[in-house]
């Protein structure tokens, strides 16, 4: 059975073939040499020995001393992050969608500010401001400083990719919405942003993934104990295990972003299907009363 001819891609011939395969063992060659001088590199410094290791598996006190109560604040931190900065993101994605050019004006000078500011200066200014103009104690001052930082800059970056998938949706959707009398704050709940959460749900799960792993930069500024600032204290009273101590909080973090990863996969095949599986027609009830909320038409007004 002959393959069928594809104007996207030529089928490589035998010298193509042998070549990708003597890159490809090339390349893994390379691969292993650089395994293997990271490997004798530690195992020269003695950073291999099992007694480095062994506290993570045989001692109970280095998990609910230092890594579990780290990855609460973690968590915690990047939730919060994570539940102010997508609805604050959202709004902002749509003002800046605004007829008005006020509201258009002032979202946008907003979301350009705050983006183009590296994030850890946003937490050391709110560290600052929190102390000079509140009464926040300063044991969890770091806290609010990482979650204030850490939603102005991410809810900037949010109401970005909120705006570029409303804008991406075909203008027909817009007009259609407008041909049966809905208005634009209608046309944007019922229509835009319903179609366009599935085309930025990638995006935005990306940028969640990104909230995780910048709540180190609390730790290593400010003192907030998270998970990657449990490593000093763990390797002072764990024999110099920095390299172990760094490895295990590493695929913590791995674990925690792969997790939110699976299930933004999920929750997408799942939207997916649900608007390939939809058939609901919607009536001339259900229209006059988007067109005209608060004034339901009647059985008998629907029939003629």
């Amino acid at each position: 059975m002959k393959t069928k001819p594809t104007v996207l891609y030529d089928v490589p011939g035998p010298r193509a073939r042998r070549r990708n395969l003597l890159w490809t063992l090339l390349f893994l060659l390379a691969l292993a040499a650089v395994v293997w001088w990271v490997v004798a590199s530690l195992a020269a410094k003695n950073q291999l020995e099992w007694a480095k290791w062994a506290p993570f598996f045989t001692d109970a006190r280095i998990w609910e001393t230092y890594i579990l109560p780290a990855l609460k604040n973690t968590v915690i931190a990047a939730a919060l992050a994570m539940v102010i900065a997508l609805p604050l993101g959202a709004l902002l994605g749509i003002s800046r969608l605004s007829d008005h050019r006020l509201v258009r004006g002032a979202a946008g000078t907003g979301v350009e500010f705050f983006r183009a500011i590296p994030v850890l200066i946003l937490m050391l200014f709110a560290n600052a401001a929190y102390s000079e103009f509140t009464d926040v104690s300063p044991d969890i001052r770091p806290m609010y400083a990482v979650v204030t930082g850490l939603v102005l800059y991410n809810a900037s970056v949010l109401a970005e990719v909120v705006r570029a998938g409303i804008l991406a949706l075909p203008a027909g959707q817009t007009d259609a919405a407008k041909a049966i009398g809905m208005r634009k704050g209608q046309t944007m709940t019922y229509v835009l942003l319903p179609q366009s959460v599935t085309a930025m749900l990638p995006a935005l799960v990306s940028q969640l993934v990104v909230i995780v792993k910048d709540t180190a930069l609390g730790g290593a500024m400010l003192g907030f104990s998270e998970l990657l600032a449990s490593v000093r204290p763990m390797s002072a009273n764990y024999g110099a295990n920095t390299i172990a101590c760094f490895t295990v909080v590493a695929v913590i973090f791995v674990v925690l972003n792969f997790a939110l990863t699976t299930f933004a996969s999920w929750l997408e095949g799942r939207l997916r299907r649900g608007k390939r599986s939809t058939g609901a027609v919607v009536g001339a009830d259900a229209v006059e009363e988007l067109a005209t909320p608060g004034e339901h038409a009647g059985p008998t007004d629907a029939a003629k």
